[in-house]
């Protein structure tokens, strides 16, 4: 129990408002933890300096991993004794984060008993994130996780924990099985997950279909996101209950199309499959009438980060589409030869989005043995990012004709 709670008026008016607001949580917990009382302290200290109190002393963590624990330091010791040390441990989430509620209470127990008690549900990453302790209390943390079937998830250059939307555990449009690869990819990398080797953090997210729930598109260096590649299914008699209840089919759907691939002339929906994009827009809004076609798998996209020291990136096409299917050779094939090429030519810190800029689509595609296609231009009806060799092998004959 703290011995007497921070006074925080600045960040009571963090309270305020309609919103949730960390310091109620934070407050709640320094009810019985000196070390969330201490946390509450600093963070009042940091509002009233505008200067942050934290810093990194060096790398700590569990035996034999290189990630999972992010080490934290005041630099305030003797006033805040009880967050001197303030790490952060990464804990590897369920596949779609399904939990039980006494696995919970479980995982919480753990917390109380060598941390803060403070928790992150989840990291942008996915992980679940365990907010604060000393260096000791890592290793008999570690112990008791994994004595409850959990693991330490990704933290530095490695592969960060693979995360998912829910796919076909909930989701009636998902196209493939997310939660099952993400398991397989989280099982398969254990080692490029637990021991940095990269040039920087690599980052999977699986979203079942292209609605893109877990924002694999802007968020991760490989996002699968699932599609299909006939044609969408329709039902007419659903689509004429939709135009009787009142939806304007012509406005509503079919000119919110991108593609403009849809016609409505009051009585039957056309769609010319071939234009469709798979933008999700037409299910989305009659999700009775239309769903994603029968032979469905997934597109991989490459590339995607947050601005750090660069501006953010959103996702290319690699794989207009794949099936994916245990025992997912022909993607960890791709995913192993991109590891290769990343790590042997990258450089320090540099994401595989930057990487590809900096070298230029076309040598990344030649270095990983993938074949340009269509599917890979920077914006529709402009010149491709990647250039086709034949053609120049033509124009140079052209140029010099044999004798």
């Amino acid at each position: 129990m703290p011995d007497k709670k921070r006074k925080t008026p600045k960040l009571d008016e963090l309270e305020k408002g309609e919103w949730p607001s960390f310091v109620k949580e934070i407050k709640s917990a320094a009810d019985k933890n000196a070390m969330a009382n201490d946390l509450l302290g600093q963070l009042e200290r940091s509002y009233e300096e505008k200067i942050g109190h934290w810093k990194h002393g060096g790398i700590v963590g569990v035996l034999g991993y290189g990630g999972g624990v992010i080490g934290r330091y005041s630099d305030l010791p003797d006033e805040f004794p009880n967050v001197s040390h303030f790490h952060t441990m990464r804990i590897n989430q369920p596949a779609g984060w399904f939990y039980t509620s006494d696995v919970l209470r479980k995982l919480c127990d753990i917390w109380e008993k060598h941390g803060s008690g403070l928790t992150n549900m989840h990291g942008s990453t996915g992980d679940l994130v365990f907010l604060g302790t000393r260096t000791e209390e890592l290793e008999p943390t570690f112990k008791e996780l994994t004595d409850l079937g959990f693991d330490l998830g990704g933290s530095g250059s490695d592969v960060r924990t693979p995360s998912c939307c829910c796919g076909m555990a909930r989701c009636e449009w998902a196209c493939y099985d997310t939660m099952a690869l993400t398991y397989f990819l989280t099982m398969h990398y254990q080692d490029e997950l637990h021991r940095p080797a990269f040039p920087y953090k690599w980052k999977f997210k699986m979203s079942g279909c292209p609605n893109d729930c877990v924002a694999a598109i802007a968020r991760s260096d490989m996002s699968i996101i699932g599609t299909w590649r006939d044609d969408i299914q329709v039902d007419e008699a659903a689509v004429t209950e939709y135009a009787k209840a009142g939806m304007d089919i012509q406005k509503d759907v079919v000119g919110n199309c991108p593609a403009k691939c849809m016609e409505w002339d009051g009585k039957k929906l056309k769609i010319d499959n071939k234009a469709c994009v798979k933008c999700m827009h037409c299910i989305n809004a009659m999700p009775k009438a239309l769903a994603p076609g029968k032979d469905r798998g997934a597109c991989i996209l490459i590339g995607a980060k947050a601005p750090i020291v660069e501006g953010a990136l959103l996702s290319s096409v690699l794989i207009p589409f794949i099936k994916l299917v245990p025992p997912y050779t022909e993607l960890i094939e791709l995913v192993d030869k991109i590891h290769e090429v990343w790590s042997e030519n990258g450089k320090n810190r540099e994401r595989v989005g930057e990487f590809i800029q900096r070298v230029g689509m076309g040598n990344f595609l030649e270095a990983i043995g993938v074949e340009p296609t269509p599917e890979m231009v920077a914006h529709p009806r402009e010149n491709p990012y990647v250039f086709y060799e034949e053609y120049f092998e033509e124009d140079e004959s052209e140029e010099n004709p044999k004798p």
